[in-house]
């Protein structure tokens, strides 16, 4: 480049080349106007401003003449400057002025962030903001230069900050912070900037800078303007304050491309005026495509071949699910399919919300920015698919259904017929080879036509041909016409799929026909190697030339090395062949091992996570294939991230096909899996089947295993009243029964179930009862589990000396039975004692040594407690920022466990340390959000605080309705016994 005015004016490659300060405001103005005249009386303004000479036009002439000569010495054709009677010009060639190089690169960039390129976007727009040096021809003065340069300036901070979301996109805010803060020192009134610093801040875990950011910036805003920050920048001060932003930047996790979409086939046939009417309706703005068609006709096939067309299209990910809407399998709920799709994310299971909004919400926040491309397969109805559809117009979604999807706003429906002839024998030709179609061209019609035009059923049937060279397409054809079709549902008139099944069947070994057919038995939509050989009574290697065979013979699709799984039409015609009169008894069997086998490797994942007094509440028989699900239970936590998610479906198999007993011990066995997780609605599902089983069955032990665990879920999602239900009718049978270590340990749950819903004395009732059993049973861990919810119920109810009396016992008792969870909660316990009676030395050393040790044994609910404590203690102390940074880790770990009550009480908690650093707007605001969230909880003592919270913001401004919060906050800490409403009596006493 041989002009530069990116910074200090610059000509033939070097900097102040033109020393003379009219020559250099003369040669500025007219790069600003690079290829067009400007008037001689603009450059007189330029160079003189309010006071030119009488011989200002002929000393322009002069300073023309000097840059002409100049050029000359620095190697650049005089005729640059051109001259008009009008005025003067410069003539540049493309590459020769940095600012049009800069114009030139900023639209590609901007081009490439359209196409969804964000690498190259990245790329382009770091090379256009690399050709400045500095402000745009700094050092030279004039008022008109300025004007013009500063809107190159302007240019610049834009294109900086559209540089900055891309790079935010891509993952990469760590490496911005310092960038950010220099520009936001720079440009302190750029919203923009500011908000992309919090941005950066808060996705490094850094959330309490990115406040401070904010403040700044806020004040600053009111000293030289006398306004608030917009509304967008609001906005993300407040996901920061509610910890929206905190566990995305826990992650701490670039926004890596997702790549979920099926293999696209190679040999894809017909339908090109169909792919390009979709490709062509997407490019013009058409968002949301739904293709309807019979089954069988390709609509998934379609839909992937698309999706992988288009794919680059979209880079930040490409997802794909199938919704289930018609198969054997009940249809997904919303709430079930949008947790497939955020694992697929990379969300990790214990970020995946309980609550179906709360999902749809965080899918939504997850997929904002993103440009993603997202295939939702077999569709039931509209109702089903709505709510999945993300905002924006960055997303492409293909939906595929057997029916027209009504109702679907903004849907482009596209129905999917059969092949047509054409169409099909080229199918056809690429299965088998095109030579042998042309060979027999009206055979070749006939079995298309047999095949009812059918993709899916045309593929089969050629895939026997395709390995049977010796064999005419006559052959196949008369096959197709002379065989039963044992498929009768889905013919349409003279087609059927399932001749193209009978056959594919048909020429498979007779050992692979009897796996084949047990295989439709699975319920989930993948298996293992392992699960094949359950259901064929295999040794595993002979297993898996079985499963080769069903590969090659297209009965099968291996998605991934070792993983397979049956088309819902395969698996129908499998299902068909196993449900003949004759195989009823093979078919009981085979589920009787399918169920034993997930029950087996269940317990023995479960007898290694679960605290050793749930042991024996787990019976099983002995396993029929031990040597598989001990390879299996080694896996462990693999094995529970593949099969979790059809876990509902093999309890349901278990209570469909009259397997009671394993109904219910499968729903028990995977009870730890799915509580741990945050899989409550599948908790709920499976352990109520089972209760439904255990009461078939008339088990009154299973029936009061049972209702122990499902009252679990009640009580994590905050439904305390149904969780004391539950409990109570538990106990009561366990009581019945006599069975002493049962009944213990629920009277413990019942009395956790009594202390959340602050029914104390209940509470302590049940807690002294099981102590009592616990020490007749000599059942230590037991002991250790009632002091530890003894110690915590005194707590909530105030009797702190009671309760560090207890917290000592329990420390002993934790010691003697070596468990180091155990032994953390009990300094946890000991240590939140000690701060609430004033001894706030010892008080921090044992939450400090708890804190550890709740992190080394992964126990995150527990993490988040202490970590809240030692929160209060820092704002009691006079450090509110240090207590703020500590209660929004404690709302990470309350998210990640679940515990929605629990996050309440960190986000109040947090609220009253931003209100002592000062920040009374912020504090309100999210006292009066936790306020509706605990209402809708039913959570009473966290709605008090939040009534409490918002009184002391309005203390000083509005008197009567701090009050009137306040009278109310009263009321339900009295209705709970709560300690708290002493704090809230004192306060209504100084109001008067």
């Amino acid at each position: 480049m041989r002009f530069g005015i990116l910074g200090p004016l610059r000509v033939g490659g070097g900097e102040s080349t033109v020393t003379a300060g009219r020559d250099r405001i003369v040669l500025a103005t007219l790069l600003l106007r690079a290829g067009r005249l400007v008037p001689v009386d603009e450059l007189v303004d330029a160079v003189w401003e309010d006071n030119p000479p009488a011989t200002a036009r002929a000393q322009l002439q002069t300073c023309v003449s000097r840059l002409r000569r100049r050029f000359t010495e620095l190697g650049l054709p005089p005729e640059t400057i051109i001259t008009d009677p009008v005025g003067y010009g410069v003539r540049t060639a493309p590459g020769v002025l940095d600012a049009e190089v800069f114009g030139r690169t900023v639209e590609a960039a901007r081009t490439a962030v359209a196409a969804g390129r964000l690498v190259n976007a990245r790329a382009e727009f770091r090379a256009a903001l690399a050709l400045w040096r500095g402000p745009a021809l700094g050092g030279i003065p004039s008022r008109s230069v300025r004007r013009r340069a500063q809107a190159l300036d302007e240019q610049r901070l834009t294109a900086l900050e559209e540089c900055v979301d891309v790079e935010l996109r891509l993952g990469q805010a760590a490496e911005l912070i310092e960038e950010l803060a220099e520009s936001v020192d720079r440009h302190p009134l750029r919203e923009r900037l500011r908000g992309q610093l919090m941005l950066a801040l808060s996705s490094v875990g850094r959330q309490a800078d990115a406040l401070a950011v904010y403040r700044e910036g806020r004040r600053f805003y009111a000293d030289e303007l006398g306004i608030e920050p917009g509304a967008g920048l609001q906005e993300l001060h407040q996901r920061v304050l509610a910890g929206d932003l905190a566990l995305a930047g826990r992650e701490a996790r670039p926004v890596a491309a997702v790549r979920s979409l099926p293999r696209a086939i190679g040999d894809f046939t017909g339908r090109q005026q169909t792919l390009a009417r979709l490709a062509k309706e997407v490019e013009a703005g058409a968002r949301i495509q739904l293709i309807d068609g019979m089954a069988g006709s390709g609509k998934t096939t379609l839909a992937v071949h698309l999706a992988t067309a288009l794919a680059d299209e979209y880079p930040d990910a490409q997802l794909y699910i199938d919704l289930h809407g018609h198969s054997e399998r009940n249809p997904l709920t919303p709430a079930a399919a949008v947790a497939t799709l955020l694992r697929q994310l990379g969300v990790p299971d214990e970020r995946v919300p309980g609550n179906q909004d709360d999902r749809l919400a965080l899918w939504r926040t997850e997929l904002a920015g993103r440009r993603a491309l997202l295939v939702l397969d077999n569709a039931a109805t509209a109702d089903q698919v709505t709510p999945l559809l993300p905002n924006g117009s960055q997303c492409l979604i293909l939906i595929t259904s057997r029916r027209r999807l009504v109702g679907v706003d903004e849907g482009r429906p596209s129905s999917l017929p059969v092949l047509d002839t054409d169409e099909g024998v080229e199918l056809l030709g690429r299965v088998v080879g095109m030579n042998r179609v042309a060979a027999e061209p009206d055979a070749a019609v006939e079995v298309v036509r047999r095949c009812g035009h059918l993709p899916l059923a045309i593929r089969l049937a050629g895939a026997r041909l395709a390995h049977r060279p010796h064999w005419k397409i006559a052959d196949l054809a008369e096959r197709l016409s002379t065989r039963p079709d044992p498929l009768a549902e889905f013919e349409a008139g003279e087609r059927s799929v399932g001749r193209a099944f009978a056959l594919s069947y048909a020429q498979v070994s007779p050992v692979a026909q009897r796996a084949f057919r047990l295989l439709g038995l699975h319920p989930g939509v993948r298996f293992d190697h392992l699960v094949a050989a359950v259901l064929a009574e295999l040794p595993l290697p002979e297993t898996q030339d079985l499963l080769d065979e069903l590969v090659d013979a297209h009965l099968l699709e291996e998605t991934e090395p070792g993983r397979y799984r049956l088309h819902d039409l395969v698996r129908e015609y499998a299902r068909t062949l196993v449900a003949e009169p004759e195989r009823a008894g093979e078919r009981r069997a085979a589920i009787e091992r399918l169920l034993d086998h997930h029950l087996q490797v269940a317990v023995a994942i479960a007898r290694k996570r679960e605290l050793s007094s749930s042991h024996s509440l787990i019976m099983v028989t002995a396993p029929i294939r031990a040597d598989l699900g001990t390879i299996v239970a080694e896996q462990s936590r693999e094995w529970l991230d593949e099969n979790l998610a059809s876990w509902t479906a093999v309890v349901r198999l278990a209570e469909t096909e009259g397997f009671l007993r394993h109904c219910w011990q499968l729903a028990r066995a995977c009870w730890h899996a799915q509580f741990e997780s945050g899989r409550l609605d599948e908790l709920i599902e499976t352990h109520s089947a089972g209760l439904r089983a255990a009461e078939e069955l008339g088990d009154d032990r299973a029936v009061a295993t049972i209702l122990n665990y499902l009252a679990s879920a009640h009580y994590r999602l905050g439904d305390f009243p149904e969780s004391v239900r539950l409990m109570e009718k538990s106990l009561e049978l366990f009581g019945r029964l006599g069975l002493r270590l049962e009944y213990r340990n629920n009277l413990g749950n019942l009395g956790t179930s009594y202390a959340a819903n602050f029914q104390f004395q209940r509470a302590r009732e049940c807690y002294d009862s099981a102590r009592a059993l616990a020490t007749r049973m000599r059942d230590m861990p037991g002991l250790s589990n009632e002091l530890n919810n003894l110690t915590m119920t005194l707590l909530l109810w105030g009797r702190h000396d009671e309760a560090l009396r207890i917290a000592r016992l329990h420390l002993g008792i934790a010691r003697e039975v070596g468990d180091l969870r155990r032994i953390g909660n009990a300094l946890g316990h000991l240590g939140m004692t000690r701060h609430r009676m004033g001894d706030v030395v010892p008080a921090e050393r044992l939450l400090r040594v708890a804190l550890r040790v709740k992190r080394e044994v992964g126990a995150r609910f527990g993490e988040g407690e202490v970590l809240n404590e030692i929160g209060m203690m820092e704002r009691e102390a006079g450090r509110p920022e240090r207590a703020a940074d500590l209660h929004r880790s404690a709302l990470v770990a309350m998210t990640e466990a679940g515990d929605r009550v629990a996050q309440c009480a960190s986000r109040n908690l947090l609220a009253r340390a931003i209100l002592d650093q000062g920040d009374v707007t912020s504090a309100l605001d999210l006292h009066r959000r936790v306020l509706v969230d605990a209402t809708g909880l039913g959570a009473r003592h966290e709605q008090g605080r939040a009534l409490e919270g918002i009184a002391r913001c309005l203390l000083a401004t509005d008197p009567t309705v701090a009050r009137a919060h306040l009278t109310r906050a009263l009321a339900l800490f009295r209705q709970i016994e709560s300690p708290d409403r002493h704090e809230v009596e004192r306060l209504l006493a100084e109001l008067g």
